[in-house]
């Protein structure tokens, strides 16, 4: 029986097989059609996708016409402007909606301007601040090392020849006193002066004979006296040896100033000539601090700057010094200038050899008179800037005369500090030499602008040509928008020269937020009345279709050079200055064509001149005329009154042009908005404190 459990399912196996067989085959026929069917549907779904990026279809309610559209349509990703493709959809660096390209190169807008719209805006975190005109100070930095003051430094040489028999300064380092005696030298030389001496007047005294040698040994005393006084004989010596008639054979060195011995040079026992060194010794009391500036920084300073130094053994102690001396020529190898220091040190804490931290405070703007406190109204020493007193006088170390620091540009009582125009550091785009802005003229629209710069601060740029106070300049997001700028084919900070070319087309006359006229006596004053006088007699000239007379544009040039060399009047009139002797020097040579030509720079400098500085004398005031004819915009110049003849057209259009306004011939003025004289699209800015006026479209 137990066989028989084995024997059935032995016997039952073939049936099983054939069980499962039947339903692997009904459910492959069961389920593979409905794994076609799906592998249809999702490449079915694929193609559909590609057909739409391709735009092959369109949304329904499309017409032929939408399509053909949408498939020229560029669209663009506003972070990434290189992102270029045919067709809506997404960028696929950042995953932001593609924008039609039109809307991003601004083509409704003039060829140096381009629209941002708020999207791309608030997603480039582009953010603007306005130009501001204000005093600007920066701080100089600089390590310099202390050193010894060169100019109380004293050598002990050996006046004669002998044997260094005793030294009482022995090691570098002691502290003596004016008058200590510092070394005696044995020398048969000096025993031997004395001995001719003491004979010498002996014979002049027992002499009872003829005159003729009474008087040749008192000169041989007299002579011999002097030579002894050559050896080192101290008046007290020379009373002594008077006194005891007994000569010595070794000579005693006093100290001939006090201060502390910094080398040694000899030691007792050698042989000495006359000249060679014994000692050298430094006053310490005060020290000098040495600098080495570039250029361009030491340019900005002056004598009898106030500086401040951290010494780097005195951590937290301030010493202030003042600047003694500016090297007038710079280095060729390290291509700096040396500037020194002078500080006090009569504690004796500032040791030569150690190093310093100095700031020097600096006002951006124009070299002017500055005010500071401890020297106005004083006089100085031109040696040592420490010496500073109340009246006049001699300086107590080196013996100069004492001079006023009004002759170093430091006003008696307070002025008003150099305004600057300036706009954040990050505004200003840069490149080569081209430097440009993008100023926000309405919410949306920036349009480029070159400018000049001047000192770059750690945060802010001193712009003088360019912007105006209250613009708004972009200074975040700006290498946006002159990305958007290159893909739309306009000016950009690769290559800005049609915006620098249109931006010198002004338009409309120079025009002047405020009049403040300086009045200048002296043969200054003269020479610019005569300057004036030449420049109306090359207007009246041109007016009349001549060319510029020899006599008036000779006169015109040699004025403005000579008064271009006085330094008091500032730097914006130095400047204008400098723009008419350079444009006046070949004027009465040139055609009238040329000569055209080269008055309208001139016209513009003595133009903005008037505005500033006029003679003490001077009562007639100037007449501003400007003609919007003048090819290229710039069409001022100046009468001194009377009916309008336009220098630039002669009897062409020889009363063509406007009067703008009349400037005094002394006083303040702020002149009225002239509605006929549109705002140009540039204004530089004047930094000079000098010159209030500031031309607007130059």
């Amino acid at each position: 029986m137990s066989n028989e459990p084995n024997h059935s399912r032995r016997a039952e196996r073939p049936g099983a097989g054939r069980s499962r067989k039947h339903l692997l085959q009904w459910l492959t026929s069961r389920l593979l059609p409905v794994a076609f069917a799906v592998a249809a549907g999702v490449l079915l779904i694929f193609l559909l996708g590609i057909a739409q990026r391709v735009g092959w279809l369109v949304a329904p309610g499309s017409g032929t016409g939408v399509t053909a559209e949408a498939t020229d349509a560029i669209y663009t990703c506003p972070m990434h402007p290189q992102i270029r493709q045919p067709g809506a959809g997404r960028c696929p660096i950042c995953g932001m909606e593609l924008v039609p390209a039109a809307s991003m190169t601004g083509a409704d807008l003039d060829e140096l301007s381009v629209r941002i719209e708020p999207a791309q805006r608030r997603l480039a975190n582009i953010q603007t601040a306005a130009v501001e005109r204000a005093p600007l100070v920066t701080t100089l930095q600089t390590v310099g090392s202390i050193a010894i003051d060169e100019s109380r430094q004293a050598t002990i040489a050996s006046y004669i020849d002998g044997r260094l028999e005793r030294l009482f300064a022995d090691y570098t380092g002691v502290v003596i006193a004016k008058g200590d005696h510092l070394a005696v030298i044995y020398s048969p030389q000096f025993h031997a002066a004395q001995v001719e001496y003491i004979e010498a007047r002996r014979g002049a005294a027992s002499a009872s004979g003829l005159a003729a040698v009474r008087q040749a040994q008192e000169s041989l005393a007299v002579n011999t006296l002097q030579r002894l006084k050559e050896y080192g004989l101290t008046d007290e010596q020379v009373a002594e040896l008077q006194q005891t008639g007994q000569p010595q054979s070794r000579l005693t060195i006093y100290a001939p100033q006090s201060g502390t011995v910094i080398e040694k040079m000899a030691v007792e026992g050698n042989y000495v000539k006359a000249g060679d060194p014994i000692y050298r010794i430094a006053e310490l009391s005060t020290v000098w601090l040495m600098l080495a500036l570039f250029p361009e920084d030491a340019s900005r300073i002056r004598f009898g700057q106030r500086v401040e130094a951290v010494v780097q053994s005195l951590p937290g102690e301030t010493f202030v010094g003042r600047v003694a001396f500016i090297d007038p020529t710079v280095n060729s190898k390290t291509r700096t200038v040396g500037v020194r220091v002078e500080l006090l040190n009569e504690q004796g804490r500032l040791r030569p050899g150690d190093y310093a931290e100095a700031q020097i405070a600096l006002p951006i703007g124009a070299r002017g008179k500055i005010y500071d406190a401890d020297l106005a109204g004083k006089w100085i020493s031109p040696m040592h800037p420490q010496i500073i007193r109340e009246e006049p006088g001699q300086c107590p170390i080196c013996g100069m005369e004492l001079v006023p620091t009004a002759n170093y540009g430091f006003a008696g009582e307070p002025v008003p500090q150099p305004e600057s125009l300036f706009v954040p550091r990050s505004a200003v785009l840069m490149a080569g030499g081209n430097s440009v802005v993008y100023v926000e003229t309405e919410p949306g629209r920036f349009e480029i602008r070159p400018v000049t710069v001047g000192q770059i601060l750690r945060d802010k740029i001193v712009v003088l040509e360019g912007l105006k106070v209250g613009e708004q300049v972009a200074t975040a997001g700006n290498f946006l928008i002159d990305s958007q700028m290159q893909l739309a084919g306009k000016p950009s900070l690769i290559d800005p020269t049609r915006a620098i070319a249109k931006a010198k087309e002004r338009k409309g006359p120079l025009l002047f937020e405020q009049i403040a006229v300086q009045n200048i006596g002296g043969p200054a004053g003269k020479q610019l009345e005569e300057l004036y006088a030449a420049y109306f007699a090359v207007q009246q000239a041109l007016a009349a279709d001549k060319t510029p007379p020899a006599a008036a544009a000779q006169t015109l040039h040699r004025a403005a050079v000579d008064l271009a060399s006085d330094m008091t009047l500032g730097a914006p009139v130095l400047e204008r200055l400098h723009e008419i002797a350079t444009n006046a020097e070949h004027l009465h040579h040139q055609n009238l064509a040329a000569a055209r030509q080269s008055f309208k720079p001139i016209s513009h400098a003595v133009v903005s001149l008037a505005t500033q500085v006029r003679s003490d004398t001077a009562e007639r005031p100037f007449t501003h005329f400007y003609c919007p004819m003048v090819k290229g915009g710039g069409g001022d110049w100046l009468q001194p009154g009377g009916e309008l003849l336009n220098p630039y057209y002669g009897s062409e259009m020889l009363h063509c042009g406007e009067k703008v306004q009349e400037f005094p011939a002394r006083g303040v003025v702020v002149p009225e908005a002239n509605p006929a004289a549109p705002p140009p699209p540039t204004a530089p800015a004047e930094t000079a404190p000098q010159a209030p006026s500031t031309p607007q479209g130059v």
